[in-house]
């Protein structure tokens, strides 16, 4: 009778081992390819990505004061061109999201319908938290 409770503890203690082997290389796993939110560091921006790149062209191009002045002047142009197109393309835009909802409403019964409103609503109040956090809230 030994021997059978001898190979009964080895076998858990394996088992026991095993789990803990695969629990530790599944969280070294997982805790990789999560984001690590960093609270002392608040999130980029617009302003804060623009202020890097200028930083590092000025000083790897080595570029002189009319060069970065220059530099402003073509960001800014860039960034109104971009804003135009946003404010040009947005209409059609909404017009292609309303064809997708109206699309995926016409095949859901009234209560999922009532559901996926729900949904809808979450997701832009999610987005509209992010939005201001990021204090890139646009007009509409």
């Amino acid at each position: 009778m030994k021997p059978f409770n001898r190979n009964l503890v080895i076998s858990l203690t394996l088992v026991f081992l095993s789990g803990l082997a695969a629990g530790a290389l599944g969280y070294r796993y997982y805790a990789q390819k999560t984001a690590v939110t960093r609270p002392d560091r608040p999130p980029r921006g617009p302003k804060d990505f623009r202020k890097a790149y200028t930083k590092e062209m000025t000083e790897r191009l080595k570029l002189s004061d009319e060069q970065v002045t220059r530099l402003n002047t073509i960001l800014d142009e860039t960034e109104g061109r971009f804003k135009e197109f946003r404010d040009r393309t947005r209409p059609e835009m909404q017009t292609i999201q309303d064809s997708q909802v109206a699309a995926i409403n016409a095949m859901l019964t009234v209560q999922q319908q009532a559901e996926y409103e729900k949904m809808r609503q979450e997701r832009e109040e999610r987005r509209r938290k992010r939005d201001a956090g990021k204090g890139t809230q646009e007009q509409k």
